[in-house]
């Protein structure tokens, strides 16, 4: 076992690859390749602004699971 192990230390450090991936910048004009709509659809739930608080995505909300009391 003359196995050479680096020692943890800052310089050392660098991220796994593949986990920093660049943000696509959209919505920033018709001009531009993901402009109006940016990859969203025209209309629904999912093209507006935000989801309502306690969407669970397809899944039967928590309110709903549980009993009447």
């Amino acid at each position: 076992m003359t196995e050479k192990k680096e020692q943890l230390k800052l310089h050392n450090l660098a991220p796994a690859p593949g986990s920093k991936k660049k943000k696509i910048r959209v919505g920033r004009g018709e001009g531009g390749r993901r402009g109006k709509t940016a990859g969203r659809g025209t209309k629904g739930l999912k093209a507006r602004n935000t989801l309502r608080p306690g969407f669970e995505g397809g899944q039967t909300p928590l309110a709903m699971r549980l009993p009447k009391l």
